[in-house]
């Protein structure tokens, strides 16, 4: 690849410190179609182009071939370690007394990293759920979102920053009630939020509430995510890029509609994190927050699409005697217990 980006023309994002950090980011989660060589080879492309921001996660097992890619696109002085944004993420299963420091440790093993800039919790509680497993399969051990559980797994988190091993921690899959629990028993705040966000699913409350506690939402699905696994589709759900709007902006701009709906993203003031191992998407997506931007108008006309569209349910986590994958997103407005 002989084509780069002009950084310089990409917006920029704050954290709560006023670091700022790029306004799109690779995602690396394969979605059960790709394998690491394909995922970690993407990753060496985009960064070659100008991606700087890279968002990864112990449960996609990938991160050792994506830390090939790391040392070898450093080591041709393509980037510094200083230039790149790297997030990676404590799966379910390493909650435990002593195990986030061992999954973070892991994560920089095979990332082959002194240190993340960004560590999420994933998911809030320690439901574990095979990678790959169908989508009615159920874990006898789950069990609800507990403040207590959570905390300690925090607490953990909060002495990565202590040790050097991480710069910034952050939490995922989070709603209102959730946060409203823990965010004053923080010693360290969380820097980011990770949430789904696209155009049928904008989460304007949660959105609203992140932006107003200082912490920057991270979208993940921001086209929809049409390569998703089959255990995360349902007859309701809705396509982003067949939206109305979607459809009037990416023919008034003459861009494929995955492209409006990072622009949109983007403009919003949210990180989008699309996934593509295609070089001609990734070098569009990253390419789609430097020109072009969305009117007034067709933000506002686009804002009007919001379906309440869910696309990511969660529903391998629920726990004996939960209803359905609602009571994963306490939508009643309080922690779902039982």
């Amino acid at each position: 690849m002989s084509e780069t980006l002009d950084r310089s023309l990409l917006p920029v994002r704050k954290l709560y410190t006023g670091e700022e950090i790029p306004c799109v980011g690779l995602g690396t989660f394969g979605s059960d179609k790709y394998g690491a060589e394909q995922v970690s080879q993407a990753v060496y492309g985009a960064i070659r182009y100008g991606y700087r921001l890279i968002d990864c996660a112990a449960v996609y097992q990938n991160e050792d071939s994506i830390g090939e890619v790391l040392q070898r696109v450093m080591q041709e002085g393509a980037v510094e370690r200083k230039e790149l944004f790297v997030t990676s993420k404590v799966w379910n299963d390493m909650h435990g007394e002593g195990k986030v420091l061992e999954s973070c440790r892991k994560s920089l093993q095979d990332l082959r990293l002194d240190y993340l800039d960004l560590y999420f919790v994933h998911w809030p509680f320690p439901n574990y759920h095979a990678p790959g497993c169908s989508g009615d399969s159920r874990n006898p051990d789950s069990r609800p979102f507990s403040v207590e559980e959570f905390m300690a797994t925090w607490r953990q988190c909060e002495e990565l920053v202590d040790k050097g091993l991480v710069r910034y921690i952050g939490m995922s899959n989070m709603t209102i009630p959730k946060l409203e629990a823990v965010l004053p028993l923080c010693r360290i705040q969380p820097a980011a939020l990770e949430m789904e966000l696209h155009p049928s699913f904008q989460q304007k409350e949660l959105f609203a509430y992140a932006l107003e506690h200082n912490i920057l939402p991270i979208g993940y699905c921001p086209i929809g995510s049409p390569s998703r696994p089959e255990r995360d589709r349902t007859e309701e759900d809705v396509a982003d890029t067949e939206l109305p709007a979607v459809l009037a902006a990416a023919e008034a701009h003459g861009v494929h509609p995955a492209i409006i709906c990072l622009k949109w993203a983007v403009q919003r003031g949210q990180v989008p994190i699309p996934f593509s191992v295609k070089e001609n998407q990734y070098i569009s997506n990253l390419k789609s927050a430097a020109e072009d931007p969305l009117t007034e108008e067709e933000m506002k006309a686009i804002e009007a699409e919001d379906k309440n569209c869910r696309l990511i349910k969660g529903q391998v986590f629920l726990w004996e005697g939960a209803k359905d994958w609602e009571d994963l997103w306490d939508v009643e407005g309080v922690i779902t217990t039982c």
